[in-house]
């Protein structure tokens, strides 16, 4: 049996009376793409949070590539392939793009130098950003700043990029424009966990899609097929399943 490159088992966290995690328990194949769905407040983003170590769980483990890193700080876990967007890109505005790009490879990856450089560029190049390169952050669009983001995140060499939310606030074509770009960092072998709220987008990408609500994940499985069940349209749509 394959060794998933990544693997929650049991986690479970709490801030008093509210419940951030319960249990949550997935894997996640190498150059997989999994999707994860659920209500404002369900406990998405404090999921990722666990996950790139900047909060700590109260219960549970952690594992990337079967090695044990529940306990390891955010930084070596993002040396180790570790590496995520966040909802709201707040990029360095009085850096250029490259500049915001290199800070990632030399403090996300460690990289330095010409190595540096060549993954800045690369990844800028993918993500569309390259013509821009000297451009300072602060004046870039939204979906600009949603690409920088996701170069950003690039630029740390991930095995595995966590996306929080990346498609939200854009408009229908700024949306295609983006899901194309992670189709084709896909084409990479590059493995994806996508939260979103914009369902279409995750449609058109992952392989596989998780539902949380209440820090529980209630439902796993294809995601036409996902989408479509009772409970998910209940508790994560907010309609009844017979309307």
């Amino acid at each position: 049996m394959t060794t998933p490159i990544l693997e929650l088992s049991g986690l479970g966290k709490s801030f008093g009376a509210v419940t951030a995690a319960q249990d949550q328990s997935w894997s996640l194949g190498a150059g997989e793409a999994l999707g994860v769905i659920g209500p404002n407040g369900a406990g998405k983003t404090s999921m990722f949070n666990l996950v790139t170590g900047t909060l700590a769980p109260d219960a549970g483990r952690i594992r990337l590539e079967g090695q044990d890193i529940t306990g390891w700080p955010a930084a070596k876990r993002c040396r180790a392939g570790l590496a995520r967007s966040f909802q709201v890109p707040q990029p360095f505005s009085g850096m250029t793009i490259y500049e915001n790009a290199y800070v990632a490879a030399t403090q996300g990856a460690g990289l330095s130098g010409a190595e540096a450089e060549e993954t800045c560029l690369d990844v800028l190049a993918r993500t569309g950003l390259l013509k821009k390169a000297n451009v300072l952050a602060g004046g870039l669009t939204l979906l600009e700043r949603k690409r920088l983001e996701l170069s950003r995140a690039m630029c740390a060499r991930p095995k595995v990029l966590l996306l929080d939310e990346i498609a939200g606030g854009l408009t229908e074509n700024e949306c295609k424009s983006l899901i194309g770009t992670i189709q084709d960092l896909r084409a990479t072998g590059i493995s994806i966990v996508w939260i979103e709220h914009v369902v279409h987008a995750l449609l058109a990408v992952v392989d596989r899609l998780i539902v949380i609500d209440f820090g529980r994940k209630i439902a796993e499985g294809e995601p036409r097929a996902i989408m479509a069940s009772k409970e998910v349209r209940e508790i994560y749509l907010g309609i009844e399943a017979d309307a």
